[in-house]
């Protein structure tokens, strides 16, 4: 088991820094944006490459980020059932939604993308738009994501496992793995407590 905890935070390290990586793809995006919406504007001109560099990038953010997103439990999870169950009972439901679900989609993701991702890097295959740029940048960033959102997965389940069998803390409940919701809502809490013993 501590090899496959070590493998685990060895993921966890790498979509931590790719998550950060994709913030800074945020500020790219939204500067470029801004500035052909300018330019647009000033000079009544505007540059398919860059319109679709922005597209390049918004695509990067949310495929390269989903592992991230799974890293910091900000993933969809329906918290007024989680919240009732044991910790046990979440950490097995993690586990097997994992395994029978994320791990075959994400396998058939890439199954799927990869040979549109090499066919249009051996064709170079060109934007329709004139101006616009080469494809297999767009279509490399569909295989990659899942491929790092697998991974996340799998550490996710080394992480699950470990805790239901003794040899690991439950990620679940560290005040890490509460979604920005969740943050919110005990603090709103807190607030209201704090009112009620005025």
């Amino acid at each position: 088991m501590g090899f496959l905890q070590q493998c685990s935070h060895w993921i966890d390290a790498l979509n931590l820094k790719v998550g950060k990586f994709t913030g800074w793809l945020i500020l790219v995006t939204t500067a470029i944006s801004a500035g052909n919406a300018i330019v647009r504007k000033i000079f009544d001109t505007s540059s398919n490459a860059l319109l679709e560099i922005q597209w390049y990038l918004f695509a990067g953010v949310f495929l390269l980020g989903a592992g991230y997103g799974l890293l910091r439990n900000s993933h969809v999870r329906i918290d007024f059932i989680s919240s009732r169950l044991t910790d046990r009972a979440r950490n097995w439901i993690d586990f097997w939604g994992f395994a029978l679900v994320l791990t075959p989609f994400c396998l058939i993701s890439i199954y799927l993308s990869w040979p549109l991702f090499v066919q249009a890097l051996v064709s170079g295959e060109m934007s329709q738009n004139a101006g616009g740029l080469v494809r297999w940048p767009a279509y490399a960033l569909i295989p990659l994501g899942f491929f790092l959102l697998q991974l996340q997965g799998l550490s996710e389940m080394v992480k699950r496992w470990a805790f239901l069998q003794g040899q690991g803390p439950d990620v679940l409940s560290t005040e890490e793995a509460l979604s920005d919701d969740q943050k919110r809502a005990a603090e709103l809490e807190k607030m209201t407590q704090a009112q009620g013993d005025r």
